[in-house]
């Protein structure tokens, strides 16, 4: 639909649309004109303000996004239902804009170079270790954003964490609390558990039961939808067939390379503080005398180790090592760097540090490699940095001829790339391009999928770029009885195996509870699994068993235990005998007490942010049209 505009907006279509336009302006006027348009992009006010169509959309196909990575190959599109994910959307929208207002009245605020900071130091916009505009640009641009609405939407989620961060920050604990909490932390308890499987081989399922399920259950059985696409993959690699290093430029680069390596030389130094306790003129003085003692003949090493004020080196006779330039005070480097050979000493030095004696202990020349051995290396690098920029061009001309293009043919033949065509996938995705979760998002966006535009530029990797457009939308169809027969087969016999073990373990749990059956019967077969001193993170217990057990009443007495029943996810009925409760005999520890204090204290300011939130939706005028 888009192309069709675009290909006819110089053609009488177009000159009669805004023919109709200017007629409808001068009879209705300008203001309703604008009135009508605004409320038909706008989806939701909120105290005044707008929550645009497309925020909703992109919020809606977000949801999908979610649920899709949450289910995996369970996620089936077919299943949704489309009105209860954009009231759900709508209703996140709703809540976003009412924190923003709030943070925005409480005066919260972030600099534009704070944004700028942290866009900057975003790992996912940086190239090599440093900000990348290019890089910058594909990914926000694969997000559904320009860099404004980027920086603006930036900016609300900074405004948002620091009003959670106010509101949350201020929850406290009484020591009460934390004393009840850490006992009920640490209680056990003693219980036992019988189990009845639930065996689905046994459970018989009818020809007519199968068929009742699937009348009663249609809208469940409907083919997936799916798409066919078409996509352009352009990739990074085989731009190096392509670029050549001329000599000159390997010999510069070589130049570059060999210009980092230094000469290291091995210095021990003795030094005299300037400080509070000596002044400038006494440390020189000092130094001197150091100074005379070694033409004396006295040990360098020897006189490090008791005069030097720095204790580091002192230790092994004023040793500090290989180094380079670069390393040292300049002062210092330029006085070790002066002296000629092997076990000369230099005059005192001046530093920030104090006065020195420096001697030279030994120097190792850098072995400079030959243009020769480092070819192969300059040469990748070399190429690598011209194919980049070939990579970055393409992409842009790329993304710049698949906008204007009606199909993929023309971008492809313009840089000599191939059509693709993939196989069919749903919203869960499929094999190859169709795995990358952003192909997914593109190919059922509503542009690319209902208005048959080409995609933008998506970067399934740093060295792969792919431009996309739906070839085929294959919709939702109900599935027949035949096809789906063994499925509820399978289903039914789950769902009944399962109520026949709970039929027969609450038959049990009734007479234990009523005293007609004693507490020691068990199942046929099987004998009661006891677990004693079981805490609330208890291993090798079921989570759902573990809870049930948790949630149970005490025992009114040592011998009259007390019962439930619970069913697990693979349908077994677990009966559920609880035969006493243990508190805790020592005092939690000070650091047991810090993390409980912690963890209670965020709980209530999570429960306070909860709170400000209804009050928020409770006091605001919302509008949805």
């Amino acid at each position: 639909m888009l192309q069709n505009i675009r290909d006819n907006s110089q053609g009488w279509i177009a000159k009669t649309i805004i023919g109709v336009v200017v007629v409808l302006m001068a009879l209705t006027g300008f203001d309703a004109i604008i009135r009508a348009t605004h409320h038909e992009n706008v989806a939701a006010k909120v105290n005044g303000d707008d929550i645009s169509i497309g925020e909703l959309q992109q919020a809606e196909e977000m949801q999908r996004r979610q649920l899709q990575q949450r289910l995996g190959k369970d996620f089936d599109a077919s299943s949704l239902d489309e009105k209860l994910l954009k009231d759900a959307a709508l209703k996140g929208l709703v809540e976003r804009k009412l924190l923003i207002q709030a943070a925005q009245a409480d005066k919260f605020a972030f600099s534009q170079q704070q944004i700028d900071q942290l866009i900057l130091q975003t790992p996912e916009f940086q190239v090599d270790g440093k900000f990348s505009a290019d890089r910058f640009d594909q990914v926000v641009r694969q997000m559904g954003f320009n860099r404004l609405q980027f920086r603006q939407m930036l900016e609300q989620e900074m405004l948002i964490g620091q009003l959670r961060a106010g509101i949350v920050g201020t929850g406290f604990v009484t020591d009460t609390e934390l004393q009840s909490f850490a006992r009920l932390e640490k209680q056990t308890r003693d219980f036992a558990t019988l189990t009845f499987k639930a065996d689905p081989s046994k459970a018989k399922v009818e020809d007519a039961d199968i068929k009742s399920y699937y009348e009663a259950h249609k809208s469940e059985f409907m083919s997936p939808e799916q798409v066919v696409i078409d996509y352009i993959e352009l990739k990074k690699s085989s731009f190096f067939a392509q670029v050549s290093v001329k000599q000159e430029d390997l010999e510069a680069q070589y130049q570059k390379e060999i210009a980092g390596l230094s000469e290291q030389r091995d210095a021990a130094h003795i030094l005299v503080e300037v400080n509070a306790k000596q002044t400038d003129a006494q440390a020189k003085a000092k130094i001197e005398e150091i100074k005379a003692r070694l033409a004396k003949g006295e040990d360098f090493a020897k006189l490090a180790k008791e005069q030097s004020n720095d204790t580091g080196s002192a230790a092994s006779g004023g040793d500090l090592g290989y180094a380079g330039r670069g390393v040292y005070d300049p002062a210092f480097e330029e006085a070790l760097y002066a002296l000629k050979s092997k076990g000369d000493v230099s005059a005192p030095v001046r530093t920030q540090y104090g006065w020195h004696l420096i001697k030279l202990l030994g120097v190792q020349a850098p072995e400079v490699p030959s243009l020769a051995s480092l070819k192969p290396k300059l040469e990748q690098d070399l190429k690598s940095q011209l194919v980049e920029q070939r990579f970055v061009d393409a992409t842009k001309q790329l993304e710049s001829s698949a906008y204007e293009a009606s199909d993929l043919a023309q971008p492809a033949q313009e840089l000599g790339l191939k059509v693709e065509t993939s196989k069919p996938f749903g919203r869960e995705g499929g094999e190859g391009v169709a795995a990358n979760r952003q192909v997914l998002q593109a190919a059922f966006s509503t542009e690319v999928l209902d208005d048959g535009a080409n995609s933008g530029a998506i970067e399934l990797d740093p060295d792969t770029v792919v431009v996309l457009r739906v070839k085929e939308h294959r919709k939702p169809e109900q599935e027949t009885l035949e096809q789906v027969t063994s499925a509820i087969r399978q289903r039914l016999q789950r769902e009944h195996a399962a109520d026949a073990a709970k039929a027969q373990g609450e038959a049990l749990l009734a007479g234990l509870r009523e005293g007609k059956t004693p507490v020691t019967q068990a199942q046929s077969g099987q004998t009661w699994k006891v677990v004693e001193a079981a805490s609330r993170g208890q291993e090798g217990v079921e989570p759902l068993l573990l809870q049930a057990v948790f949630r149970m009443a005490r025992p009114a007495k040592a011998d009259q235990p007390t019962f439930t029943g619970v069913t697990l996810g693979n349908g077994d009925y677990v009966l559920v005998r609880l035969n006493g409760i243990s508190e805790p005999t020592a005092a939690p520890s000070d650091e047991e007490k810090a993390m409980y204090r912690r963890f209670l204290a965020s709980r209530s300011g999570q429960e306070d942010f909860a709170a400000f939130r209804r009050q928020l939706q409770d006091q605001a005028k919302v509008e949805k049209y």
